[in-house]
């Protein structure tokens, strides 16, 4: 995973894989600390709802104060853990995620 001196850290998505985000570090990693702690390691997994009211609590109140901004930035690492081959989606209506 790239990592930079400037608090920034680069992000993937497995709907465009040659573009590369760059986002602030500390917020990424709470967040994929709050998303991996809530998925479970075997399918059906959980749908994006499920896992959002699931980690909410697991947030930090400094880097996600009342939730805020809590919904784009765990899409923003789930979509960066799919493609990299960390998390899986179900094909379903609503989708699931899982822990690989």
């Amino acid at each position: 995973m790239g990592k930079t001196d400037d608090g920034k850290i680069e992000v993937r998505n497995i709907n465009a894989p040659d573009h590369i985000t760059r986002v602030d570090r500390a917020k990424y990693e709470a967040m994929k600390t709050a998303l991996l702690g809530v998925l479970p390691a075997d399918p059906p997994g959980l749908t994006a709802a499920e896992a959002k009211a699931a980690l909410l609590p697991h947030l930090s109140p400094e880097h996600f104060p009342g939730g805020a901004k809590s919904g784009w930035w765990m899409k923003c690492v789930q979509l960066d853990l799919e493609a990299r081959a960390v998390i899986k989606r179900a094909e379903t209506k609503p989708l699931r995620f899982w822990r690989l």
